[in-house]
């Protein structure tokens, strides 16, 4: 029996999350109902990351095993002739049977989109977070850092998380004005929290606005107080950009969802 790794794209708009959940639209279950259509068995998926509902992906990673002998390519064309349009698969390669992309992932890195503009753009309204008020990113930028490397994000977590440890590393926090009204908030780091980043985002913002100085962000951080940090960013501006493995050379360069 195989083992294949998929590199996965999807809008989170009308699904309740990547997980399976019961008698709700999730990634985690179309995904299922879609192997089942073509193996005519239950095939169970592992994924690098579960989004809440509303996020999106860009190159979220999943894992199966296949019965069959075939080609990857083959496998990738039968999923997405089996996916819903709000689904697409953009690489499949086999990987060894004990990979599992949860565990084995050494990098997940979350794009966060603002549309900063006076007026709402209503064609972009369901993937980027419309915030009116004008931001000062280098103040953002300067926030930021004290977030960088490893802590104790409980400040920063869903209230009621039951996580065993609350600390986490971010390796690198970028903020870019892409264009006038678009801001993009990057997040990298090994693993995250639930909600964490949309917090991060939430506090980044009042920081922009200049209702808290930079420094405030420590404060909250070594807090540990989630009640002090300001209200989560909406879920419809977050995509998993990309995840990176510790695997050989040949299938790190493969796996690996940074394509665009």
């Amino acid at each position: 029996m195989k083992k294949f790794a998929a590199v996965i794209s999807y809008d989170g708009n009308n699904f309740f999350g990547f997980q399976l959940q019961k008698d709700v639209r999730t990634v985690q279950g179309v995904i299922e109902q879609a192997l089942e259509r073509i193996f005519k068995t239950k095939i169970s998926v592992v994924c690098a990351g579960r989004t809440d509902t509303g996020v999106h992906a860009v190159g979220q990673v999943i894992a199966f095993d296949c019965p069959y002998d075939i080609p990857p390519e083959n496998m990738k064309n039968a999923l997405n002739a089996n996916l819903p349009d709000d689904v697409y698969v953009r690489k499949v390669i086999e990987v060894p049977k004990d990979f599992n992309p949860r565990f084995c992932a050494t990098r997940r890195i979350y794009h966060y989109f603002i549309y900063n503009g006076k007026t709402p753009n209503v064609f972009t309204r369901k993937y980027y977070w419309w915030f009116p008020y004008e931001l000062d990113v280098n103040k953002m930028r300067e926030a930021a850092k004290y977030l960088e490397g490893e802590h104790d994000f409980k400040a920063f977590a869903k209230t009621e998380g039951n996580e065993k440890s609350t600390v986490r590393t971010i390796y690198r926090i970028r903020i870019l004005r892409l264009r006038k009204n678009l801001i993009l908030i990057r997040v990298e780091g090994r693993s995250f929290l639930r909600r964490m980043v949309r917090n991060i985002v939430g506090a980044l913002v009042k920081v922009g606005v200049g209702v808290w100085e930079p420094i405030k962000i420590k404060e909250i951080l070594e807090s540990r107080n989630r009640s002090l940090a300001p209200a989560t960013a909406p879920a419809h501006g977050l995509y998993l950009y990309s995840v990176e493995f510790s695997l050989s050379p040949n299938t790190q360069e493969s796996t690996s969802s940074d394509e665009s």
